[in-house]
Order: C-alpha cells, then structure tokens, then sequence
C-alpha cells in the first residue's frame, strides 16, 4: 500500500494528492500532526535520504526557529526537532512500499507508480 506522509494543509500535499487520485491510485494519507511519526520510520528515512533533504527550510516552521539554533543545527538536533516539529518535514513523502520519494513531481511519480 502506498502512504503519503505530510500535513493536510500543505499546497504540495494537496498536488500530490489530486495526482494520485487522478491516476487513480490507492493510498493511505498519514497526518504526522495526528499520526505521529515513530522515531524508528524517521531514522530509517534519515539513513536512506539523508536529514538535510528532509528538513524542509523553506517553511514558517523553520524560520520560527532561532537563528543560532538554525546556524549550528545537525543531523542529531534535526531529528528531534522533526519528531517534535513535524512541519519541519519535507513533503510530501511517499513511500511505495519500496522507495521513498520526497517532494512532489509528476513525472517522478508516474515512474514509480504507473
């Protein structure tokens, strides 16, 4: 089963959206506001995209964040942060039961999915 990961609200997220249920594709959409993620899942999209790509540094969220914390932050600190602040989290991210796709692109997603 493919699973979108993100937050309802997010523009992206509501692309991604719109193209999977026009491609007619089956998904499950988890909320990490009200799912929550598991530390486990994080650290395993960590070791497989790299926490610099997951941290998403082009929200609100991000720029609520103190300057110096922002500065000096590393892959330790991004982790908790995401757990804590999951806004702070790239989206989307689909997860096809095989490959962890971040970000939306269509014709990335028609590779995978079609």
């Amino acid at each position: 089963m493919v699973t979108l990961y993100g937050i309802p609200n997010c523009d992206t997220i509501k692309k991604a959206r719109r193209w999977l249920a026009e491609a007619g594709i089956e998904y499950r959409f988890h909320d990490y506001r009200k799912d929550g993620l598991e530390p486990s899942t994080l650290q395993q999209w960590i070791n497989e995209l790299g926490w610099e790509a997951l941290l998403n540094r082009r929200g609100t969220t991000w720029r609520q964040l103190d300057v110096q914390q922002r500065a000096t932050i590393d892959a330790e600190q991004a982790m908790t942060l995401m757990l804590a602040l999951p806004a702070l989290i790239k989206r989307p991210l689909l997860d096809t039961g095989k490959t962890r796709l971040l970000g939306f692109s269509s014709e990335q997603y028609r590779s995978e999915l079609l």
